[in-house]
């Protein structure tokens, strides 16, 4: 490939500034090895002056949350004819809000857990305590809390019992204005990574993820150590089968591309419930994207390269 000169967007403002720094970092390096000039860039007030002077072949953004998955920022990118790695800013925007990609996904034949999507207005007009016996009622006291969006984790609870319930809102309307309240799934959690190097999107090995304490939170997420993981999962020949093309079309019928993460449970049955997907999946040293990409025996640099090249090509195609 020819050396491109390569912006990678990386921090922003949301809560996963963090994480988002880490995967910048791991695709600069990638991507730096591959002989390509690679500037690495914090959005800011000045980036899109930056962005209009310079013109860079291609950005890659590598920001995790609001500030690059819903949308807004990939639609002035496109806005200035920059070519990107990524979804489209309205595929992005339907899969960034975790209960209409249910919706989307549910209605395409696909199992995805019961649940109910809360704004913080109906506890508000109806009161806390209505709602959520209500919600108590119909849904039990096995439950996941989360925000409707955002991503690693963060303000996600599990729930066992009414006052677990209560502070598992209050947590998840501290990332937002919408809390998504799910039935539990219990089985094994695995995440399918899919990339378009060129012939069209494909599933990697399923990667399976063990918490040790036994939740996905963020510390289990980042820290070294505090998760097993197996890739590929430790799954049968045909559940990995099924995992990989459930991922695969969730993955089309959002209308994604070049790069997305679905993550999914498998229950008793062997029935996979899609959970989430993430347009913009981290890239850091623990992320389950880069466990995927080496279990498929490739190279992570050439995958970043291939990748960005694919963006430039999809550019020119709709020109």
């Amino acid at each position: 490939m020819t050396p491109r000169t390569i912006v990678v967007l990386a921090g922003g403002i949301s809560h996963e500034r963090d994480v988002s720094l880490r995967s910048g970092r791991r695709v600069a390096d990638g991507l730096l090895e591959r002989g390509h000039t690679v500037i690495l860039r914090d959005p800011d007030a000045s980036l899109l002056a930056y962005l209009e002077s310079s013109d860079p072949e291609i950005v890659w953004p590598v920001l995790h949350g609001a500030s690059g998955e819903d949308g807004a920022l990939l639609a002035l990118l496109e806005t200035l004819g920059i070519p990107y790695v990524g979804s489209d800013p309205g595929a992005c925007r339907l899969a960034w809000h975790k209960p209409t990609a249910k919706v989307i996904v549910a209605r395409a034949g696909f199992a995805t857990p019961e649940s109910i999507t809360l704004p913080r207005d109906t506890f508000r007009e109806l009161g806390a305590a209505q709602v959520l016996d209500l919600v108590e009622r119909r849904f039990g006291l096995d439950l996941v809390v989360k925000p409707a969006m955002g991503g690693s984790a963060q303000g996600v609870s599990i729930v066992g019992s009414p006052e677990e319930l209560r502070r598992g809102v209050v947590e998840a309307y501290t990332y937002g204005e919408v809390a998504l309240i799910e039935r539990r799934i219990h089985g094994t959690e695995i995440s399918v990574g899919i990339i378009d190097l060129g012939d069209g999107p494909t599933a990697l090995p399923v990667v399976e993820i063990e918490p040790r304490l036994g939740i996905y939170s963020y510390d289990a997420r980042y820290n070294a150590g505090e998760t097993n993981f197996f890739a590929p999962a430790r799954l049968s020949p045909e559940l990995t089968e099924l995992a990989q093309q459930t991922a695969l079309a969730i993955h089309n019928v959002l209308g994604l591309r070049h790069l997305s993460r679905i993550d999914m449970i498998i229950d008793a049955d062997g029935v996979p419930y899609f959970l989430e997907a993430n347009v913009l999946p981290g890239l850091t040293e623990t992320s389950l994207m880069p466990q995927a990409i080496l279990a498929a025996g490739l190279d992570l640099g050439e995958v970043y390269e291939t990748l960005a090249e694919k963006a430039v090509a999809d550019s020119a195609a709709t020109e």
